[in-house]
């Protein structure tokens, strides 16, 4: 069921009676539906992040931080819960527990980019030489939108506008003083194979928080499916027994 957060203009996805347990954050070019099979069985809101599903576009290209600050005003009064993050929607959960620690009793996170572990990976030459002779005047605008198109991410050529600038910002964000500053038990679970969200980021970040476990996911990648959907919904069925 579609409800508003509170008084605010935030969407979410409303599961069982009652106040909200739960919030849950989805990623990037998904909706709060993805957490409809670890939310049923108990009282939760899985928002719809502006600029995804049936919410509007943030008004300028927000970071990661942005979205913590208006989220946290939209839960202000809701009082703690359990705060579940997938990848984008986890960036912005790890912000809101460090910076409102009051609205967090619980955060678990998967497939969150926490920090880089490899190298970033320099532009394809094409495009590279394509920007230079843009940079000089010599091709158009249009003629980098559809290098932009071939070269970059999914992710990238599918988004375009504020959205494109909100992705753009928040690649190269890294969260680990973040982690420094959240005060509640944190449950880190990891695909084995998580590509976009290396299982060695999960890793490196259990210096920086103060309180978390990790439990990995044999076999599991990126997306909320299989063993990785039952093990976060484990997570957040244990979170909810403390």
């Amino acid at each position: 069921m579609l409800t508003r957060v509170g008084s605010s203009d935030f969407v979410a996805e409303k599961f069982g009676p009652g106040a909200p347990e739960v919030v849950a954050l989805h990623g990037w070019g998904r909706t709060g539906a993805d957490f409809a099979g670890i939310l049923a069985p108990h009282s939760g809101l899985a928002l719809h992040l502006p600029g995804f599903g049936p919410a509007p576009e943030p008004p300028r290209a927000w970071s990661s931080a942005d979205y913590a600050r208006e989220i946290a005003a939209a839960l202000e009064d809701i009082g703690p819960t359990v705060l579940v993050g997938h990848s984008f929607g986890g960036r912005i959960a790890l912000r809101l527990a460090a910076g409102y620690p009051h609205l967090v009793k619980h955060l678990v996170l998967t497939g969150v980019p926490l920090t880089r572990v490899t190298a970033a990976r320099r532009p394809a030459l094409g495009f590279r030489a394509i920007k230079f002779l843009r940079s000089l005047g010599v091709v158009p605008e249009s003629v980098v939108e559809s290098a932009r198109q071939k070269y970059g991410s999914a992710d990238y050529r599918a988004a375009s506008g504020v959205m494109r600038e909100i992705l753009v910002g928040v690649v190269g964000e890294d969260y680990l003083e973040d982690a420094r500053a959240v005060t509640c038990p944190v449950t880190l679970v990891w695909g084995e194979n998580d590509i976009p969200a290396p299982l060695a980021a999960a890793q490196k970040s259990l210096e920086y928080f103060p309180t978390a476990t990790l439990r990995v996911v044999a076999g599991a990648s990126h997306l909320l499916e299989g063993t990785l959907e039952k093990d976060v919904a484990s997570a957040v069925t244990d979170a909810l027994r403390e």
